[in-house]
């Protein structure tokens, strides 16, 4: 789940995380957690959306306009990690009018939503197998064109809202819809913990962060700026990491023998595998990278097989054994 989460951490084009597994594993802990250790990112001083000022495409109307008059100015935030409750309503998610200012000044205003405060940063949802479908349809829009656009209530505003999106859930209460399930670029499957060492250090972390949460943020201050060196390093290497043709083409295979629709398992193959490599600091993707992240990209696009009943990973484990032999 950690490695699942570093690499859309540093390369966001990959298309989120999805969570499943048992309650009280740690799956919300790990993703909230994940603000801290993101390295900031500049953002347009005044902006609603957070907009890049560095950013030639991707910007807001108000933050495009004065480009012909100069440099816009600009400051450094945390990169935003936004829950989605499950009741949040379509006016809270995509933004409405500004009832509070239409009323007591007359004007008629945009007031941003959810998707507005998720630019460039993290949308969470627990529980996204539980979402309502016309808040999971509005998700897909925005999701396939990285703007939001609101026509209502004699509005029309357009934004942008590119983000990376993690979803954590149990299977047990529901299945995830296809269309949403095919927007997930890794997929992972977290299980309670078998090893007895391993349960109880668990609990004695959890319980020296309740008793002292300054002390236990300080012990682990050191460890966390050492992965947001290796986050800001890895971005930076990630466009000059090669993909070698031997690489595409056993991702293609791997693909073809497993089944899957589309060519969106290739692609994110390709892009997680070359993530990974930049946080290995390598030059090349080679076969090693393939390997790691093929259960990451390729258990949740399995078509059902009813005469195979080995779990998702299990599978994809399986066909990469035979393709690499």
């Amino acid at each position: 789940m950690k490695q699942a989460l570093l690499i859309a951490a540093v390369d966001p084009t990959i298309g989120g995380v999805l969570v499943f597994g048992d309650r009280g594993t740690g799956k919300s802990t790990a993703v909230r957690a994940l603000a801290s250790l993101l390295p900031k990112m500049r953002v347009v001083v005044g902006c609603h959306y957070g907009c890049d000022p560095a950013g030639d495409t991707a910007l807001c109307e108000i933050c495009r306009a004065p480009r012909d008059g100069g440099e816009l100015k600009s400051r450094q935030v945390a990169v935003p990690v936004v829950d989605l409750p499950l009741g949040a309503t379509e006016d809270r998610v995509v933004g409405a009018l500004d009832i509070e200012r239409a009323l007591s000044q007359g004007e008629r205003a945009f007031q941003p939503g959810l998707l507005a405060q998720a630019n460039r940063g993290f949308l969470y949802i627990d529980e996204v197998n539980l979402l309502e479908d016309h808040i999971v349809d509005l998700l897909l829009d925005v999701a396939a064109s990285g703007e939001n656009v609101v026509e209502r209530e004699g509005l029309s505003i357009r934004h942008p809202a590119r983000f990376v999106l993690v979803g954590s859930g149990n299977p047990e209460e529901g299945e995830l819809r296809p269309q949403l399930l095919d927007r997930f670029g890794l997929s992972v499957d977290v299980a309670t913990p078998e090893d007895l060492k391993d349960r109880m250090e668990v609990v004695r972390r959890r319980d020296a962060y309740d008793r002292d949460p300054d002390a236990f943020m300080a012990a682990w201050k050191r460890k966390d700026a050492s992965v947001r060196r290796s986050i800001v390093k890895a971005r930076e290497r990630l466009e000059g990491i090669a993909v070698p043709d031997a690489v595409l083409e056993n991702a293609a295979h791997l693909c073809m023998a497993l089944g899957t629709d589309g060519l969106r398992g290739e692609l994110t193959l390709m892009r997680a595998a070359r993530a990974l490599a930049a946080m290995g600091a390598a030059k090349i993707v080679d076969e090693t990278h393939l390997r790691q992240v093929a259960p990451l990209v390729l258990s949740h696009r399995l078509r059902r097989n009813p005469l195979d009943e080995a779990r998702a990973a299990q599978r994809v484990e399986r066909a990469v054994e035979e393709l690499f032999a």
